[in-house]
């Protein structure tokens, strides 16, 4: 049996180990076979020396996270726990912080896979984010419209996505037409307002810089000199999805999100969104972007559940 003294150096305790230590007792269950005690900006280890060093790499990586990025969430405590710690720890080359939003707060791209997600939209005008609930699709997007916006790379921002719910239809929600469609574009408007201040984002929507739409209002328009996403792009048909992708015009940038895995459409209906991957992967200056489980970064058991209904 070995005994080791781990420090804690350059944050502070309470970060890593969670309050009350709550975070300490995860990581204990991740290590059975080490005894660990928490002693002030020390962590006393009894065990084998091999399962002594990866605690201490997975601590280091997890402190090296801290430092960078000033915060972990339970998704990122998952990556850096799995096999692929040291990726997502380590310093890569590029712009990682996508764009300053309200407070100073960082948008940053935290996983591999959202870092490729961001340098392919620099590389590409259209662009297909594919990838389960979780993996922050939408919320990047936004982030790289909010920055083309920022930096005046487009005049306007346009937001979009079908219409369709779980089989639920329209016409048998209460209110106007807008108060019918707020609750399905609630997601875009939720990252909208991470990043615009709440004053700001109301004048843009006003004078038409930020548009929120759903699908079918794209029809007939050329979409120029705009960043657009369609989001939930599972739930656009065939005929949608070549509608809305030949409304491209000139100094446009397009983003797609979707989940194939999450199609409401009625069964009689196919999925637009595994049609276009298939017939445009090869296209120059479009991207496709897998995100998976490792990208998850909302609770811990979200990537648990996608992985067991794979």
């Amino acid at each position: 049996m070995t005994e080791r003294n781990i420090p804690i150096n350059d944050i502070e305790p309470v970060d890593l180990l969670g309050v009350n230590n709550v975070t300490l007792k995860v990581i204990k269950e991740r290590f059975p076979n080490i005894k660990i005690v928490s002693r002030g900006r020390n962590l006393k280890c009894v065990g084998e020396e091999k399962d002594i060093d990866l605690f201490e790499e997975k601590i280091n990586l997890m402190i090296g996270y801290f430092k960078k990025y000033n915060s972990m969430t339970e998704g990122d405590f998952e990556n850096i726990m799995g096999e692929n710690g040291q990726e997502t720890v380590k310093d890569t080359k590029g712009d990682l912080v996508i764009v300053h939003a309200n407070n100073g707060k960082k948008v940053i791209a935290r996983t591999h896979n959202q870092r490729r997600l961001v340098e392919s939209s620099f590389e590409n005008d259209m662009l297909f984010s594919i990838g389960p609930a979780g993996t922050g699709k939408t919320y990047t997007a936004v982030a790289l419209a909010v920055r083309a916006l920022k930096n005046k790379e487009v005049r306007k921002i346009i937001l979009t996505r079908p219409a369709v719910e779980a089989g639920e239809n329209l016409g048998f929600l209460p209110g106007d037409l807008k108060e019918k469609l707020d609750p399905y574009l609630q997601p875009l408007y939720d990252a909208l307002r991470d990043m615009i201040p709440a004053e700001k984002l109301e004048d843009y929507i006003d004078n038409n810089i930020v548009q929120i739409a759903p699908l079918a209002f794209m029809r007939g328009r050329t979409l120029d000199n705009a960043f657009v996403i369609l989001d939930e792009a599972q739930n656009a048909t065939e005929g949608q999805i070549r509608m809305f992708l030949t409304r491209m015009g000139k100094s446009a940038k397009f983003i797609i999100n979707g989940d194939p895995s999450q199609v409401d459409l009625p069964r009689n209906q196919k999925s637009g969104l595994v049609k276009a991957i298939e017939v445009l992967q090869n296209i120059e200056g479009i991207g496709i972007i897998e995100l998976d489980e490792n990208d998850v970064i909302r609770h811990r058991l979200v990537k648990r559940i996608i992985k067991a209904f794979k």
